[in-house]
């Protein structure tokens, strides 16, 4: 079991999930047109999380699983010499550094440097001598080793989706010392089965260390494009993250492309004409997330659909929104919607009537919406009565950020136009001042209020995927004709994979 805080998520995860897909997947002559998300990890990202790496390895070494070794040679003056070495386990497992670097439209390097390990474990030998004296001895063992690691990782793309290979991997040993019973002293028996057995070790240890590795390596790519695919996903309604085009690696970023399409029950989206080009993007902030505007739409028409446009208001909430200053008229009006019911005994109902419509433009997310407001009154002892129902087109303009771990919408400017309107108080429609206080009231308290409850039903959503657990520093939330774009720096929670391979591993 590996001990907590020693595992975290280096270059083995993060950056198998971002990186290049062989010509296992056909994209068509216009990857780009289908592309609707795009991720973009610069080279800082990449050096920070390679910082990680060596505790990846730690744990291949760790984990790796090493068969007995056994073997035999002729001897002069002793005959036959067998040995078989068995429990071998690594212990004192130590690494001095890792570098790592992109190459372009190839692979990612890793270069692990002086990997110091001990492996335990016995020592069986027997041989039969020239004057038929048979000896048999069983001793412990230790082997200091002194390592050097090279990792070359390529993916491929199996089914739309990034698959890791890091078979080429290559250990070269400075130092392989055999140690009996402790003994650290040179001896004919000890140098007698360091020449036997050096050979053999070694490629029994690059094979089955660089097993791990690659086992990992695959563990891991899958792991991340899972928990990138649960945190797009709620419910019945989730977006498909399957490949769009070839990622792209460069010398000073990865970059991979998602085709973004929501699926919801019988809802079919299709996309095919992107804005994205690699030149939308920079790399001066360690982590890009580039989205299409067609995602917001496609997801506000599955919300929709979902029935998740309804708001309901009471009470104290019900009140704030129709105070919206204390004059003599605002409560004559107030008491002529109400027909004297108190708040208390009033429920306001606000639902969308039709797929909201989001258009992205650089001042902000534009987002039109055709709402109903109906407010029903439930006097003691009577029957409910429908006070007010009306029908609106609402234009907002809204400004995204994320802080404190929390996500904030400010609306700017609104229009307002109505549709349809029943008042119980105004049966002709011919009182303005009705109108005039509820489009009033709609745009200084009802739009924030709406979006005061969006704001911490997107910000649970966000932290039930584990979004709160990642340290982000300084976030922006771009917006422009037809995209917007996510830039950050940020830092990995380690307990989560540490969490993740002490279940798998």
């Amino acid at each position: 079991m590996l001990r907590a805080g020693t595992m975290r998520l280096g270059t083995f995860g993060i950056l198998l999930a971002l990186v290049h897909a062989l010509a296992a997947c056909e994209f068509g002559p216009f990857p780009y047109s289908i592309t609707g998300i795009v991720c973009r990890m610069t080279k800082p990202a990449a050096l920070l999380l390679n910082q990680e790496t060596a505790q990846v390895i730690q744990a291949a070494f760790r984990n790796a699983k090493f068969p007995n070794i056994t073997g035999e040679r002729s001897v002069r003056f002793l005959g036959k010499v067998a040995y078989r070495l068995t429990n071998i386990q690594v212990d004192n497992l130590s690494i001095e550094q890792s570098d790592v670097e992109l190459k372009e439209n190839d692979a990612i390097d890793i270069a692990i440097k002086n990997v110091t390990a001990v492996f335990k474990g016995t020592l069986n030998y027997g041989y039969a001598g020239a004057w038929f004296l048979q000896l048999f001895h069983s001793v412990g063992f230790e082997i200091e080793s002194s390592i050097d690691l090279q990792i070359n990782v390529k993916l491929m793309c199996q089914e739309d989706q990034v698959a890791a290979d890091a078979s080429d991997c290559y250990l070269t040993f400075h130092k392989l010392t055999l140690h009996l019973q402790g003994d650290k002293e040179p001896g004919w028996l000890k140098q007698l089965f360091t020449n036997f057995i050096a050979f053999t070790l070694k490629l029994v240890l690059k094979s089955k260390v660089c097993e791990e590795i690659n086992f990992l390596a695959q563990v891991l790519a899958n792991f991340i494009q899972d928990l990138a695919a649960n945190f797009v996903r709620d419910e019945d309604i989730r977006l498909d993250i399957s490949l769009a085009s070839v990622p792209l690696i460069k010398a000073n970023y990865l970059e991979s492309h998602h085709k973004g399409l929501v699926q919801y029950k019988n809802y079919s989206d299709v996309f095919s004409d992107s804005l994205f080009s690699p030149s939308l993007l920079s790399e001066s902030r360690m982590l890009y997330f580039w989205l299409s505007e067609h995602i917001l739409n496609s997801l506000a028409s599955a919300a929709f659909l979902d029935e998740r446009l309804t708001l309901t208001i009471v009470g104290e909430k019900l009140q704030a929104l129709f105070e919206i200053e204390d004059t003599a008229a605002q409560r004559r009006t107030v008491q002529m919607i109400f027909q004297g019911a108190s708040y208390n005994d009033s429920v306001a109902k606000v639902w969308s009537l039709a797929r909201p419509h989001i258009s992205l433009q650089p001042e902000g997310t534009v987002v039109k919406s055709l709402v109903a407001v109906e407010i029903s009154v439930f006097p003691p002892g009577k029957e409910s009565l429908m006070a007010l129902y009306m029908e609106k087109e609402i234009t907002v303009t809204i400004q995204a950020a994320y802080v404190e771990k929390k996500l904030i919408l400010h609306p700017l400017d609104s229009r307002i136009e109505f549709k349809a309107f029943k008042c119980m108080a105004d049966p002709s429609g011919n009182d303005q001042s009705i109108r005039n206080f509820l489009q009033k009231m709609i745009s200084v308290t009802g739009i924030p209020e709406v979006i005061s409850r969006i704001e911490p039903t997107l910000t649970s959503l966000m932290n039930s995927k584990g979004l709160h657990l990642f340290e982000i520093r300084s976030p922006e939330i771009i917006t422009r004709k037809g995209y917007l774009i996510v830039q950050l720096d940020f830092s990995f929670p380690d307990h989560l994979l540490l969490d993740f391979l002490e279940k798998t591993l």
